[in-house]
Formats: structure tokens, sequence, C-alpha cells
């Protein structure tokens, strides 16, 4: 089971829950899992081919996915994912 940590401007997508215990042996089925909970959550971190948006970060343990097997990146019991949306201004 990995522990979903989520910013606060993703939180009113689940109920303004800060962090979610998500079963998945993989990134990919820790974000289907969340898909099934909250599709509008989804459409903020996979686009409509289900690959990862690029201005989002996933961090595995620290790691971003990108520089792990991505989508395929293997979790395990305790797995910390951090998932940080790029913040851009002017």
């Amino acid at each position: 089971m990995a522990r979903v940590h989520l910013p606060s401007m993703l939180r009113t997508y689940v109920d303004g829950e800060k962090e979610i215990d998500v079963d998945g042996a993989t990134l990919r089925n820790v974000l289907d899992t969340l898909r099934e909970r909250s599709p509008a959550l989804e459409r903020r971190l996979r686009d409509e081919a289900g690959t990862l948006r690029r201005y989002v970060n996933f961090y595995i343990d620290g790691d971003e996915c990108r520089t792990l097997d991505g989508l395929d990146t293997p979790l395990t019991a305790g797995t910390e994912l951090m998932i940080i949306p790029s913040v851009a201004g002017g």
C-alpha cells in the first residue's frame, strides 16, 4: 500500500484529504485506483492517452518517477508518493 501525499490544489478532488492510502504494485496501478475514486483528479494527472502530464511531478520515496520506470515504477508496502504540480506564473 502506498501513501499518496496531495498538495492543497488537488485536495478538492478527494474531499480535502491530504493523504490517501492506495493499493497498487506500480505507479500506474495507484493512479488507476485514484481515477476510480476521483475522475476529476485523473484529468489533472494524466492526459487522454494515459500519459503523465508533463507539468506534474510524481516523487516515489524522494525520486522523480521519470528517472525511474515512469508509470511502471514498482511500489512496495510503505512507499511514499508525492504528487507535485508545477507552478507557473509571471
